[in-house]
């Protein structure tokens, strides 16, 4: 088994191997699964993250709560427009990152990547980046497995939990999760997918859970649509040569620390953040009819 990034990295370069061919290796190692079945359950899990990802984009889709619903679709209308200020690609990539998170605050069906607070970050990059790169369905797949190395080391070494870490641990995971998995679809290299992921953990360090009314819907939807953004810059960065001075496991330990010191208040209770203001609790009032 692999339990660092370090180890990770070590493996990839024995063998002369991306991410995604140890991931898939280690995989059939504690499943009793063949190659070709697991490959084939990630497949599964891909037509499921698209189908959520464009969902909401051309359909408006509200929460059982109503606090959420419709902003996908209006990311979307933008995303079309000639000009805009991020450009074509962030605001694709937000707006799928948004249909994700509004299919799940609707009761429909998401892939948890890794968490289904969070589960919209990497369907959104994965999908996005590999029209950019005209990648093919087993490149994309592949991509998967290399974010489900790091996700894999995240949850041994830290948690990937809001309720135990913060959204630090939800999201933050999730965008550095996207990050390697939009490098290895850019044809980079495995150092390069660990500083880009320690790069998207860094920039969420500390980012507390407050949902407000206790439901996974805001400011949850919102996170993941700039989670999905960070994960992009993380991996450009990367890719431009530009490394994470603290390394991926140092970062990872941090934010485990990080999310220990962090009070109950602001881990997933409702009981502080956005969920204790004013409007926060009068929309608890409103869904909960007190």
């Amino acid at each position: 088994m692999i339990y660092s990034g370090e180890e990770l990295l070590k493996a990839c370069r024995a063998n002369q191997c991306k991410i995604s061919s140890i991931a898939i290796e280690e995989e059939t190692k504690t499943s009793s699964l063949s190659r070709n079945e697991i490959i084939e359950k990630m497949r599964l899990n891909f037509e499921v993250m698209k189908s959520s990802a464009s969902c909401a984009l051309e359909n408006e889709m509200r929460s059982v709560s109503g606090l959420t619903g419709g902003d996908a679709k209006k990311a979307w209308k933008r995303s079309l427009q000639n000009k805009t200020i991020c450009g074509k690609t962030i605001n694709t990539a937000m707006a799928r990152a948004l249909s994700c998170s509004e299919v799940n605050g609707a009761m429909g069906k998401i892939v948890a990547a890794p968490t289904a607070g969070s589960c919209g970050i990497l369907p959104a990059v994965i999908i996005t980046v590999s029209e950019n790169y005209n990648s093919s369905e087993e490149d994309v797949i592949n991509s998967l497995f290399t974010a489900s190395a790091i996700g894999g080391i995240i949850a041994h070494n830290a948690t990937l939990s809001g309720a135990e870490g913060g959204c630090q641990a939800e999201c933050g995971s999730a965008s550095a999760m996207a990050a390697a998995a939009a490098i290895e679809l850019a044809g980079g290299n495995p150092d390069e997918c660990l500083n880009a992921s320690a790069i998207a953990i860094k920039c969420v360090l500390g980012l507390v859970c407050d949902p407000v009314a206790g439901l996974v819907e805001a400011p949850c939807a919102k996170r993941n649509s700039m989670g999905a953004v960070s994960a992009m810059a993380a991996a450009d960065m990367a890719l431009a040569g530009i490394k994470s001075i603290i390394p991926f496991d140092e970062v990872v330990d941090a934010m485990y620390r990080v999310g220990r010191a962090i009070p109950c208040e602001l881990r997933e209770t409702a009981q502080g953040g956005l969920a204790a203001t004013p409007t926060g609790k009068r929309l608890f009032n409103k869904v909960f009819k007190k």
